[in-house]
């Protein structure tokens, strides 16, 4: 399975739990080095736990289904 496939698994897993607060997550890209851009969308692009969410949650669940991503980035 490509890294990018893999990615948007871990996002299929992730996105009910943020649209239950009103918000999502979308992928921008994957590098061919591991690094993986994402953005917040809705309430959670704009929550003052954005950056919690992203690094306890959003992070650690794409490198539980991709542990070669070395980096998950979020787009502005």
């Amino acid at each position: 399975m490509a890294l990018k496939e893999k990615v948007e698994a871990a996002l299929s897993e992730v996105r009910p739990l943020l649209e239950a607060d009103g918000g999502s997550v979308e992928l921008v890209g994957v590098t061919d080095d591991g690094k993986v851009t994402v953005r917040l969308t809705g309430a959670c692009g704009s929550c003052p736990m954005a950056q919690m969410t992203m690094k306890m949650g959003v992070e650690r669940i794409i490198k539980k289904h991709a542990p070669e991503v070395k980096e998950v980035i979020s787009a502005m």
